[in-house]
């Protein structure tokens, strides 16, 4: 059971990866050089709240989780 554990750590650091990128690219860039002020308050929300939540959430989850710190 912990090999699974540390094994889903790998896989929660790479989905780090994955929505970092994602979010970055898909909702945070092209939203920032939009004309539309909507769009502008969108992508600073998205690129500058919910992103450094999100991923820093799951690395840190994932890093524990590949350290051993869930081994009990």
């Amino acid at each position: 059971m912990n090999r699974i554990k540390r094994i889903l750590g790998v896989v929660w650091l790479a989905l780090a990866a994955l929505s970092g990128y994602f979010g970055i690219t898909a909702l945070g860039l092209p939203k920032l050089v939009s004309d539309k002020t909507d769009d502008l308050v969108f992508g600073i929300i998205v690129v500058f709240v919910l992103m450094p939540l999100i991923v820093g959430g799951l690395a840190t989850f994932g890093y524990y989780a590949v350290r051993g710190e869930y081994d009990d």
